[in-house]
């Protein structure tokens, strides 16, 4: 599943669409999903400064 696809689905947007791709989606079953993370990403600047952590 790609993003536009993804966009019809979750109502999350920027920056808190945290959902880059779908791989595998068994529907009421389970889901698994990839988000390519970088420090540019707008919550690590103000989350714990210099120890970037993922929220």
């Amino acid at each position: 599943m790609n993003i536009r696809e993804i966009l019809q689905y979750l109502p999350h947007r920027y920056p808190f669409l945290l959902v880059d791709r779908v791989t595998e989606l068994v529907e009421g079953e389970h889901i698994v999903a990839i988000k390519n993370v970088t420090m540019n990403e707008p919550f690590f600047p103000g989350h714990f400064p210099h120890h970037p952590v993922m929220p």
